[in-house]
């Protein structure tokens, strides 16, 4: 079940299931975020947004599919019909079908689709806000000295991530841009921004589940 796979250590939890857990502390001054265009969480098409009829949902993210389906209700004041997507449905976006695609699969595709659409640049137009797609969590409570420690190393990752980017770049998996992306478009601090932004993104969230 969804409430117990969080352990006492802290571990990075998209946002999305957040309000199945029974007991949650967020004990990180670090997240998974963006302010304005993260560049993998994205929704493709071959017509604007108010001609699209149905959306195909990519099955690697809760919380990029809630936030589509925030955005198109509260945002876009668009209804399309939602369809759980199905492997290789890259190929199925065509006249007025969908995609919300994510992570690695949006590399090199920026330019394949007539119209391409952010979620989180899309969301920062809607609230002003940036987007908090995953952060640390802890299902007890945890020492004081332990979460100190534990944010030191995180902070520790984030300054060396140079050296991940040349690996990185050494593998044809990933575009030639990597360093814009894990520089620039992901923004790892949680602060009071984000956590306004992960606030109201739950507030609507909970809407949905009515």
């Amino acid at each position: 079940p969804i409430g117990t796979i969080v352990c006492k250590f802290p571990q990075l939890i998209p946002v999305a299931v957040l309000p199945q857990l029974k007991e949650k502390y967020i004990i990180s001054e670090y997240c998974i975020g963006a302010v304005g265009k993260v560049a993998s969480v994205m929704l493709y098409s071959e017509v604007p947004l108010e001609k699209i009829t149905t959306v195909l949902l990519d099955y690697q993210s809760r919380t990029s599919v809630d936030l589509v389906k925030v955005l198109a209700d509260n945002f876009w004041k668009i209804n399309p019909q939602w369809l759980p997507a199905k492997e290789n449905f890259e190929t199925e976006i065509k006249e007025a079908t969908a995609a919300v695609i994510i992570g690695d699969r949006t590399f090199g595709i920026e330019n394949k689709y007539k119209f391409s659409y952010d979620l989180a640049e899309e969301w920062q137009k809607f609230t002003g806000l940036p987007f908090v797609f995953a952060c640390w969590v802890s299902n007890k409570k945890l020492a004081d000295d332990f979460i100190i420690e534990f944010n030191e190393a995180l902070k520790t990752g984030l300054n060396n991530r140079s050296e991940l980017i040349i690996e990185l770049q050494k593998s044809n998996k990933y575009p030639t841009d990597i360093d814009t992306y894990l520089n620039q478009n992901i923004d790892y601090n949680y602060d009071s921004a984000k956590k306004q932004g992960l606030e109201l993104f739950l507030s609507y969230q909970a809407i949905l589940e009515q």
